[in-house]
């Protein structure tokens, strides 16, 4: 049976599940697909394992305990359906309905059961609820790339095997998209440089030929600074600039701003490093820049993003075969999303809530969220300031419904918990954001126990509460052919029965694809060195250099002298197989990494315990000591489950503070103190 990985990662894997005697008995990628090419990632290799775990949610649940304690008793699909009904009423009539938070998150991006929540956002219009601002994973650099080239959809990524020069800005491809690495090695052998830029001497980093690691959060003034030099040397290319770009004049004003001894001062990498690889982008044709959604968890990550996508202007590589900045395709489907979300249902206009900062939400918003719903998401895990968020959880006036699949941090503060299905017992559509292909998930068996899509959910949820509007009941197929049946030209000829045919599509679009030949969607038509939109929401027109809030702050930097980084793991995605036992035994214990003269500064050695910490809270970590990670930084990984690992995690330190554009999450923005933890 074809299916698609549902899980937060670029490469949206084609999986092919083998099914005996009604039980799927076997996973592989599907060797047809031109980006899966037969393979998976040591993650999903075991999800077949992990559907079948013996912690797996069943039943609905209704809390016996206190909130956080994860004590629940086994009730009925009526039973939970008429509870929340109830509750969902009497606080509408009470309170109105925008003290309902629908809290999505990216544990499954199917556009029919999970993306931005569009399985139930129809039921949350007809109630009224708040709006869910998704704003933890890619939005402060989806906007700043909007401000300059209208869209955060760059160039296709399998063409970095055209390229000559790859740049892997901030992303460890090995880890976090690995089917990547083909394309890049394509490149390599036909004499393409590989340069990776990443405070953290990665998997990725260290087969590049050449790594720069500059301190967190410093990637703008690098970007101006490499563009300095090329403007030095006269290599911009005059022609683009005259025919595509808006502000040219402007930013090379600007770009005058950052010789490369102002840069290295800022970022801590050596001048003649700067030059160098500013030398390679001018003489290098196709140089193709790969950044993705790390890159602009800081104070400048909009401005970052908004520095990069300026680079291929200046060099003329937007026009070029595998030249460009690839951030995440997901722009470029024109699917149907309208109809699937159905705005036109809300009565009138409701207040937004930011998914970064759902502690401050639950605890000072005014008026206050009295229920919230959490779809495939586990805040407690995966939230800024961690201590925060629970003490909202905790709240006894707070009415919180989880869906879900396993017994996670914040299932414990759920007062009911509803078993949701896995990807290969349910239908879903979806699209890459690392690739071109429109992808078909057919559920290969039965769910197990009385575990329901969340689809469905919804629609008997509904169904409780009486309400009458008709499309709240449209069946998954209903769905998925509203959305892929757009009539634009790059989806012409998918239907709903060729898609679930074949299993996936590829966009309507040229091979290789210049996304940006027939002119860029600015208001302008060009690329916007000087954008009009980010003047009138409050920004400065021309990217520039943000630096990191908590390094701004002088005596908070000199409290917690060291900026931690927790970048994604290689065994678990986010916090998706956190439990599970084999990948746990195979990430290890939590672990952070300290230069040598940061350990021995500390009295640490490797293999010690230590405490990780600021005055938000603090993790447990064994100690390793190596030169992967320079001065100044503390890199440890993201997607341990706190109540499996002591009790915190790294998330217990991070602040809910906003990126400079979007609102965004600002996880690499973070100072600390390492030191041995104290006796107990």
């Amino acid at each position: 049976m074809l299916g698609a990985c549902p899980l937060d990662c670029p490469d949206t894997c084609s999986w092919v599940v083998t099914v005996s005697d009604r039980q799927a008995v076997g996973m592989r990628g599907n060797p047809d697909h031109p980006f899966t090419r037969g393979a998976l990632c040591v993650k999903v290799n075991r999800y077949l394992e992990q559907a079948a775990a013996p912690d797996r949610i069943l039943y609905p649940l209704r809390r016996v305990g206190p909130k956080g304690a994860g004590r629940f008793e086994r009730i009925t699909w009526d039973e939970a359906l008429d509870e929340i009904s109830m509750r969902l009423s009497d606080i509408r009539e009470e309170h109105g309905g925008e003290a309902i938070w629908p809290y999505w998150g990216t544990g499954t991006l199917g556009y029919v059961q999970g993306l931005e929540g569009y399985a139930g956002r129809r039921l949350f219009n007809v109630l009224g609820a708040s709006q869910h601002d998704a704003t933890i994973c890619s939005v402060a650099g989806s906007t700043g790339l909007k401000y300059t080239m209208g869209t955060s959809a760059g160039m296709d990524p399998e063409d970095l095997a055209l390229s000559k020069l790859i740049i892997l800005w901030g992303t460890n491809t090995l880890t976090s998209g690995h089917h990547l690495w083909k394309f890049v090695q394509e490149a390599r052998a036909a004499g393409a440089h590989l340069v990776a830029i990443d405070p953290v001497r990665t998997r990725t980093a260290q087969q590049a030929d050449e790594h720069l690691a500059p301190i967190p959060g410093t990637d703008a003034a690098l970007a101006l600074g490499l563009l300095n030099v090329i403007v030095g040397m006269g290599a911009e290319d005059h022609g683009f600039l005259d025919r595509h770009t808006l502000g040219w004049p402007e930013l090379k004003e600007r770009i005058a701003q950052f010789p490369p001894d102002r840069v290295a001062a800022i970022t801590g990498l050596l001048a003649e490093d700067v030059i160098a690889l500013g030398e390679r982008i001018a003489r290098t044709r196709p140089t193709a820049i790969r950044a993705t959604m790390g890159l602009q968890r800081h104070a400048g990550g909009g401005n970052a993003l908004r520095a990069l996508a300026c680079v291929p202007g200046v060099t003329g590589d937007w026009a070029r075969p595998g030249g460009g900045l690839s951030y995440s395709t997901g722009g470029h489907f024109p699917v149907d999303r309208a109809a699937l979300v159905r705005d036109d249902l809300l009565a009138r206009p409701t207040r937004t809530l930011s998914m970064t900062r759902l502690g401050e939400g639950l605890l000072e918003q005014d008026p206050p969220v009295k229920a919230l719903f959490v779809i495939a998401a586990n805040p407690v895990a995966s939230n800024p300031h961690q201590n925060k968020v629970r003490r909202g959880l905790a709240r006894a006036d707070l009415f919180t419904v989880v869906l879900e699949q396993f017994p996670t941090d914040t299932v414990d503060y759920a007062d009911i918990v509803l078993p949701a299905t896995m990807q290969h017992e349910h239908l879903d559509v979806h699209n890459g954001y690392g690739h071109l292909y429109l992808m078909w998930n057919e559920p290969a068996v039965a769910p197990p126990g009385e575990c329901l899509p969340t689809s469905e959910t919804f629609r008997r949820l509904a169904r409780h509460m009486g309400l009458t509007e008709p499309s709240l009941y449209d069946s998954d197929e209903e769905l998925a052919r509203q959305l892929i049946e757009s009539g634009h030209p790059w989806l012409a000829g998918v239907t709903l029965a060729r898609l679930r045919k074949e299993g996936f599509a590829r966009l309507n679009v040229p091979k290789p694809f210049l996304p940006f030949a027939e002119g860029f969607p600015t208001p302008s038509g060009k690329l916007e060195f000087l954008s009009s939109a980010a003047t009138r929401e409050g920004h400065d027109p021309l990217p520039d250099y943000v630096p990191p809030a908590e390094v701004s702050d002088t005596v908070r930097a000199a409290r917690y002298p060291l900026t931690l980084v927790s970048a994604a793991p290689h065994h678990f995605l986010n916090t998706v197989f956190g439990n599970n036992p084999e990948l746990r035994r195979r990430a290890g214990e939590p672990r952070i990494t300290l230069h040598p003269s940061d350990a021995a500064t500390r009295g640490l050695a490797a293999g010690d315990r230590a405490r990780v910490g600021n005055e938000r809270g603090s993790f447990e970590a064994a100690v390793e000591v190596s030169d992967r990670v320079r001065p100044g930084v503390a890199a440890t990984t993201k997607g341990h489950w706190a109540k499996l690992t002591g009790g915190s995690n790294v998330n217990a330190t991070v602040d809910e503070r906003d990126s400079d554009i979007g609102g965004g999450a600002v996880y690499h923005d973070t100072r600390v103190e390492v030191e041995a933890p104290p006796i107990r």
